[in-house]
């Protein structure tokens, strides 16, 4: 286990500069994940760590060693790629090996080294089949084992899971999981699929055109959004965003544009326009006579999408203004039905005009 802590770093191509001046530390034995949209940053990060791009300023520590000018032979990570790239004439156990026997090894440790792996990832009986004969899973697991031969200071994953079927994916995410508890090994794992980040995270970086969004627990993440970005990100499907009216700073009522007003007892910073920010779940759906109306606001459902443990319900507020609520998975709601909203007050956030949260709860 080694901690990984970037000083200041930056990164330009000719005249643009795609990372400036970013921080980050990862503890011993933790597992973070990079998660942002295609163009965040966040392979480009990795590939620094792992010295596959250079780094332009500031500083790279792997277990207390200074290594941003270090070749990354020497600077003891271990990569898996999106791509697998084994050998196709080569058995597992000699594609595993490959690494360990062009640096001498002996071929005792070696052995102990291949078999030890394949024990930790369940595919001894995979060792004498090639490539071509393994599924796409496998293959994944071969690339992993790889990795781990070489016993190194830390793991660092390039969205290793991005071509396989889903729920192909979601068993290796698991036995990612479970590896990463076997091994406690300081790990850096690259992703967009949020899925994947709230799943294997101890702490999630969200990266967002090349910066820092937010870094937190992936339920401090979900539950704390720091950003209209970060809120709109995480989650499936993403927070719901209203315009809203504040007339005075403190606790006090909330005004959406149809007039329906929200109180929070919680301290509203300022005055002034803002997005009210809440999850699906915070929106609950009732039958017009369930709830008085002083408590809810109408509603149209435009759309209902069943998932089976729950009812998502697309609906439409009489000022036009867009809405997903949730509902039990055997919900009786249908497309076309008029409905009340009610909005649980615990769980909104209040977003500035720069997507700043400022938390209402």
């Amino acid at each position: 286990m080694a901690d990984i802590r970037l000083e200041n770093v930056s990164k330009s191509y000719g005249a643009v500069s795609v990372i400036e001046n970013l921080s980050l530390t990862v503890e011993p034995g933790e597992l973070v994940v990079f998660l942002g949209p295609s163009g965040s940053g966040k392979s480009t990060l990795l590939r620094m760590i792992a010295g596959l791009e250079s780094i332009d300023g500031g500083a790279l520590t792997i277990g207390g060693v200074r290594s941003e000018t270090l070749p990354p032979g020497q600077r003891n990570v271990a990569m898996v790629f999106q791509n697998y790239a084994l050998y196709p004439h080569m058995t597992v156990r000699e594609n595993m090996a490959f690494g360990l026997r062009n640096i001498g090894m002996p071929a005792k440790e070696i052995d102990a080294r291949v078999q030890e792996a394949a024990r930790m990832l369940e595919m001894e009986e995979l060792l004498a089949r090639r490539p071509a004969q393994l599924s796409g899973g496998q293959r994944q697991r071969v690339a992993i084992g790889r990795a781990i031969v070489k016993e190194p200071k830390a793991f660092l994953f390039d969205e290793p899971l991005s071509n396989l079927d889903a729920a192909l994916r979601v068993r290796t995410r698991v036995e990612l999981a479970q590896l990463h508890q076997r091994m406690n090994a300081t790990m850096i794992y690259v992703t967009h699929d949020q899925t994947e980040a709230m799943t294997l995270a101890d702490r999630i970086v969200v990266l967002n055109k090349c910066k820092i969004e937010q870094i937190g627990a992936p339920m401090d993440v979900y539950l704390r959004p720091a950003s209209r970005f970060v809120a709109s990100f995480i989650g499936s499907p993403g927070m719901n965003f209203l315009p809203v009216e504040v007339s005075r700073p403190g606790p006090g009522p909330i005004r959406m544009r149809n007039g329906f007003e929200i109180h929070v007892d919680a301290p509203v910073p300022s005055a002034g326009r803002f997005d009210l920010g809440i999850r699906p779940e915070a929106v609950q759906v009732l039958t017009r006579g369930d709830a008085p109306p002083g408590e809810t606001t109408e509603a149209s459902i435009n759309v209902v999408e069943r998932l089976g443990e729950r009812t998502l319900a697309y609906c439409r507020l009489d000022d036009g203004t867009e809405i997903i609520a949730q509902d039990a998975g055997r919900s009786p709601v249908r497309a076309g039905d008029r409905v009340r909203l009610r909005f649980d007050p615990s769980a909104i956030h209040l977003f500035d005009t720069a997507g700043k949260s400022y938390a209402a709860h």
